[in-house]
This record gives C-alpha cells, structure tokens and sequence, in this order.
C-alpha cells in the first residue's frame, strides 16, 4: 500500500493524470513498452549483439540470462541509450531512443530507472541527498515536496531513519535498496536492474526480491532484470530470455517452465540443469 500512496503523489505533483496511474497498475499487456528492432552493438570491431530484436511488455518483470561474456550487460546498457548502436533501432514508448551519445532526450530519461550492480551511489553524499539527486535534476519541485518524497522512498525499502546516513555507513543489501530508492525517485514506467543479488546473502537477496515484486504488482512498474540468480529468476520473472556469446543474440524465450523443458538445445539444457 505504501507503495501505490507514493506513486500517487508523485504522480499527481509531476503532472500525470489518473489514466496514466490506471494504465501503470493495470497488470500485463500485449503493448510492447521497449522495442529493439535489429539492433547490433560492438566495441571498436568486436561484434558483441548482431541483429537482435527483442519487446519488452508494459508491465511485466523481464529476466535476461546467460553464460559470463554473452553480451547481457552489453544489452542493458543499450537499453538505456548508454551505448550507440551499429545497427537498428530502440523504441521506448512509442519514442524513438538515441544513445545519450547521440543527445538522449531528457524527458525519456525521467521514465527509465536504473539500479547499477554496485549501487553507484555517491559516496560524499547521504543516502536522502543521492534519493533527491534525479528529483533536483529532472523536476521542478519545490525542496520541501522533495524531501517528503525522500521520505516516502526511504520508507518503501526499509530505510527509514537512514537519509543522513552515508553510504560507507550501511551494509551491502542496505546500499542496494538505496540505491533502489534512487531508481525509483521519479516513479519511472521502467526499471532495469544489474545483477542486484550480487554479493548479496540468501536472505537478503530473497528479501530485494520481494520488495521487486511489490513494485511490479502495486505500481505495474515494468522491469528488466539481468542476474545470473536462478533462484531469484525462479521467484520473480514472468518471461526469461537468454542469449549466447557464440549467436550474439538470443537463444531461448519464455516462462521459465518452458526453458526447463527444452531439451533439444545442450547450451539451455544445461544451463537450467542446476534447478532440477
């Protein structure tokens, strides 16, 4: 509940309409809310994705798997317009996305959240100054109305009472839900996250996945997770894709029953083998 009473309020001082909050909570759809159509990504002449297509639903929480080196951290960050590609093209609802080379719109950026393996927070900031970073940059609102949201992210992941704490200060999966925190700031359509169980305990990792999940079924925030987890994948993930380094593009898409059935493919086979 705490969850869709920020959603509300940010909604409502950042100019949304109620239609718009509807449509977010209203579950799964067959829209495509990010589609990559064709895309190639290198680095220098090295060849990394070649002509990968791919539509993620508004709604739905994406996991994108693979062996080290297949080229998922590749794909995220050209998801989010980190990287310029060599080929096709990424819409974002219904808007074209250029790289942040190429000059990324801003208004774009404001329905992309992004929770970086590491966390990236800054470190010479408190958590509440790293949470109203994105607010200060992307928004109007007045410091009063920026601090109140603080507050409410901090409450969402468990973390009030740290705003003034510094990042060195708190532990790994605290840093973690921080810097989900920040993600979240402006209530995005989209979440992408980065290996988030990394270096994470059992518990703790279990624990980010429920919180995953509350945003994904109180705030019909669609997010894309890339993780090498099979245990998280097995809790939170509607639709897996995988990719290999060897077809640079995607080997396998579906629930993860449908993955764990596939018995024609060794590379899928034994990928999953570790669940059974």
């Amino acid at each position: 509940m705490l969850f869709l009473l920020c959603c509300s309020t940010i909604f409502l001082v950042c100019g949304f309409s109620e239609k718009d909050m509807m449509t977010r909570i209203a579950g799964i759809t067959n829209s495509p809310l990010i589609r990559a159509s064709d895309i190639t990504v290198a680095y220098g002449d090295e060849i990394i994705l070649k002509n990968v297509s791919l539509d993620v639903y508004q709604g739905e929480i994406l996991a994108i798997l693979g062996r080290s080196g297949c080229g998922k951290t590749t794909l995220f960050r050209a998801l989010i317009g980190l990287l310029e590609l060599k080929g096709g093209e990424i819409f974002v609802d219904g808007e074209k996305c250029p790289s942040i080379v190429e000059g990324g719109p801003k208004d774009l950026m404001k329905k992309i959240g992004v929770l970086f393996q590491s966390g990236a927070l800054f470190s010479s900031m408190t958590i509440a100054e790293n949470i109203a970073l994105p607010l200060i940059q992307y928004s109007s609102l007045p410091h009063e109305l920026i601090e109140k949201i603080v507050a409410l992210r901090l409450a969402e992941v468990g973390l009030a009472g740290h705003a003034q704490s510094f990042p060195s200060e708190l532990s790994g999966g605290m840093q973690k839900r921080a810097a989900l925190a920040r993600a979240m700031a402006l209530d995005p359509k989209m979440l992408f996250f980065d290996e988030p169980s990394a270096g994470l305990d059992p518990v703790t990792s279990a624990e980010l996945d429920e919180t995953i999940m509350a945003i994904n079924r109180e705030l019909g925030t669609t997010i894309i997770v890339i993780t090498h987890e099979l245990a998280s994948v097995s809790r939170i993930a509607h639709r897996i894709i995988m990719l290999d380094g060897q077809e640079k593009g995607i080997i396998a898409e579906g629930t993860l029953a449908e993955l764990k059935s596939v018995e024609n493919d060794k590379r899928i086979r034994d990928f999953f083998a570790v669940l059974n």
